[in-house]
């Protein structure tokens, strides 16, 4: 599952639910934390302070683990595990397979172009871990910001991708929600800085940069609230809204709510006293969680 950009207007439609589980709803919540904690690491390394170089570092050592995940719940959720690599290489000649027409051939390039400057970054932040105050490393000059900059474009794809499948997908709810695609990107975000937000908690070498990641996941919190309105305007209006707020689909929204106020109610004044409590970061957390199941298993209901 998995597909991105323009070609997606022209991809194939389901024809019937696909009938997806947890495992899918993982996949959905860690490429979207990868994607995104790896956009935050990017932008803490090229626009940030001497300060924020550990939280950038922490950042690509936490993208590629979470991208790692990904084809292990795909393989599980096809269950012939070695069908996934058929995505990349044809078995019957070796050559390499891109169906630039295909969802899944798409998404599987992309995961794994994306995995490759994630792997770089990681291993750039792994022989910087004991130089915590040196920006120095593999990723240095131009050559490194080009590097960087090119895995930003394609994580920020990893996370928008999930959400653009399914708007263009038959499905009510999915096919009706054409706002998915952003909406995916800054729910990821917000749940990317949620999780180095909880980090921060815990290592003493990240806490120079609670101010700034307090300060953009309020921002990408409003981005995510605005783009959710924007999506159930669109289902209310194509008639199928009340298939996202059944009995479950409303408890699910009242975690996405909770997301989307804890930045609010609960870091204020933290930040700033270098003390942050876990317990809002855990709530971004559950609401972009809950958001994706919300999404997936109501329009499959």
């Amino acid at each position: 599952v998995a597909a991105a950009g323009a070609v997606m207007l022209l991809a194939e439609h389901f024809v019937k639910a696909p009938e997806w589980t947890w495992l899918i709803l993982a996949y959905f919540f860690l490429a979207g934390l990868s994607g995104g904690t790896y956009a935050l690491g990017t932008m803490l390394r090229l626009f940030g302070r001497s300060a924020d170089v550990p939280a950038a570092r922490f950042a690509f050592l936490v993208s590629l683990p979470l991208l790692v995940l990904c084809p292990v719940l795909l393989t599980l959720d096809l269950g012939q595990p070695l069908s996934f690599w058929h995505m990349l290489i044809d078995n019957a000649n070796g050559s390499l397979n891109f169906k630039y027409l295909s969802p899944m051939s798409v998404g599987a390039w992309g995961l794994f172009i994306f995995g490759i400057f994630s792997f770089i970054s990681f291993v750039d932040a792994l022989l910087a871990f004991r130089r915590p105050d040196s920006s120095g490393g593999l990723l240095t000059g131009l050559l490194g910001s080009v590097v960087m900059i090119l895995g930003t474009v394609f994580g920020l794809y990893i996370c928008a991708y999930t959400g653009v499948l399914l708007s263009v997908s038959n499905q009510p709810v999915w096919s009706d929600g054409w706002p998915l695609g952003g909406l995916f990107l800054g729910s990821a975000l917000s749940g990317s800085a949620a999780l180095l937000l909880l980090a921060v908690r815990y290592r003493a070498d990240l806490q120079p940069s609670a101010r700034g990641l307090t300060a953009a996941d309020r921002y990408f919190v409003i981005l995510e609230a605005g783009l959710i309105v924007v999506f159930l305007a669109t289902v209310f209006l194509a008639g199928t809204a009340a298939k996202l707020f059944t009995p479950i689909g409303i408890l699910l929204w009242l975690f996405v709510l909770a997301g989307l106020a804890a930045p609010f109610l609960l870091h204020r004044g933290m930040a700033e006293r270098g003390r942050l409590s876990p317990l809002a970061p855990l709530i971004v957390l559950a609401g972009v969680l809950a958001l994706r199941a919300v999404v997936i298993f109501g329009a499959q209901s």
